[in-house]
């Protein structure tokens, strides 16, 4: 790179016409940047382009902006099959499918079109953006951005450096972002980043619990949103993104940690998956989202709604001090990172520090005493700072 820093009207290309895709073009043509979106599939390009067309339209009709700057984005914004018409890009984002081969041919061909200084990102939330990078002539410009759907409202994007990315290329890049208006994390790159990884236990736990037969499943979601003040209970959740979606991701990591038990999958999740009860989209997953369903009451006991919700905590606590301890990001980032990018009421760290260290890892030693499992082994930054009386926020 020859500057850190990239002009206001760079234009930015995405590779991929699907949500995620058309939603980080919106962001960037509302930031004023021309932008072009390549996708092989004219379906999917015509798809792309009456979905931006009704959603700003909805923006308009709402009062949130005028009709002529609804036009200027949509102006701003084309559509193409044609990689070439990438040459002048200053930063191409790919959302592809999580394949890695498929992204191994798309940052091949782009490499062939682009400039020597252009900045290739990757929005992959699940793959090595360091195994991306290796397929490039020049891997040091390659750097993974992942953003959260829905792009335009979903204020953070993570941050990752491939082993290969070069300091002036994450500058760059998070000053870009940052002038989109995104609040930026920077994450090492291991499975999950900050927020995939730090948030495995609060399904995972739920499932566990739900497992055991300690609590139903309205009961875990009332215990989480009642004690915890949670927006929605994990098995909402669950349904929203999808049984499969959430299953996948779960697999993925827990594969790429070399199988460490704290990601251990959930049978329960499997076989909801193979009965095709994978959540809102099929009509019935945890909950019943058919006409004239009736969603079931919670046993509304506060005692036993305080215990499962500290258990889940304690997990995510767990997760979120490992991810610090293994420098995967500051303590600050990853409190960023579950506030703003998984909506959590409080930043895990600072709970932790609210509560006190101690009862955490008291906790966590009684769980891990109970089953015998690593699933619940505390972490070595946890014990050090209750032996040395500190907290995460000094």
């Amino acid at each position: 790179m020859k500057k850190n820093k990239l002009p206001k009207d760079t234009p930015i290309g995405v590779i991929g016409a699907g949500t995620m895709g058309r939603g980080i073009a919106q962001v960037a043509a509302t930031h004023g940047h021309p932008v072009t979106v390549i996708d092989v599939s004219e379906a999917a390009r015509q798809s792309a382009q009456e979905s931006l067309q009704k959603i700003l339209a909805r923006q308009v009709e709402k009062g949130r902006m005028p009709h002529e700057e609804s036009v200027a984005i949509l102006q701003r914004i084309r559509f193409s099959d044609d990689f070439t018409t990438l040459r002048d890009c200053g930063m191409l984002i790919e959302a592809v499918v999580e394949e890695l081969a498929v992204k191994h041919r798309v940052f091949q061909q782009v490499e062939n079109v682009v400039s020597a200084d252009c900045l290739l990102a990757t929005n992959t939330s699940s793959l090595s953006v360091t195994a991306i990078a290796a397929t490039c002539e020049k891997p040091g410009r390659v750097i993974g951005t992942h953003f959260f759907n829905p792009a335009p409202l979903m204020p953070l994007v993570e941050i990752v450096s491939a082993l290969q990315t070069s300091s002036e290329v994450v500058t760059s890049t998070r000053r870009l972002m940052d002038s989109w208006g995104k609040t930026t994390v920077l994450a090492k790159d291991t499975p999950g980043f900050i927020v995939n990884r730090v948030a495995r236990p609060f399904y995972g736990e739920a499932l566990r619990i739900l497992e055991e037969n300690i609590a139903d499943v309205a009961t875990i979601d009332w215990a989480v949103k009642e004690i915890g003040g949670f927006r929605m209970g994990p098995f909402e959740l669950m349904d929203l993104i999808g049984n499969d979606v959430n299953l996948k991701v779960t697999e993925t990591v827990f594969e790429a940690f070399f199988y460490d038990p704290r990601f251990k999958p959930s049978f329960t999740q499997k076989r909801m998956v193979e009965a095709g009860l994978l959540g809102r989209k099929t009509g019935c997953g945890y909950y019943d989202y058919r006409e004239g369903a009736i969603t079931p009451e919670p046993t509304r006991n506060r005692k036993l709604g305080e215990e499962i919700f500290f258990r889940i905590l304690v997990m995510l606590i767990n997760e979120a001090a490992d991810a610090v301890f293994m420098n995967i990001a500051t303590v600050e980032d990853v409190d960023l990172a579950m506030t703003r990018g998984v909506n959590y009421p409080r930043g895990l760290l600072r709970w932790a520090d609210d509560i006190g260290p101690e009862k955490v890892l008291k906790k966590l030693v009684e769980l891990q005493e109970e089953y015998g499992e690593d699933r619940y082994r505390p972490n070595p930054l946890l014990k050090r700072m209750v032996r040395e009386g500190r907290r995460f926020y000094g």
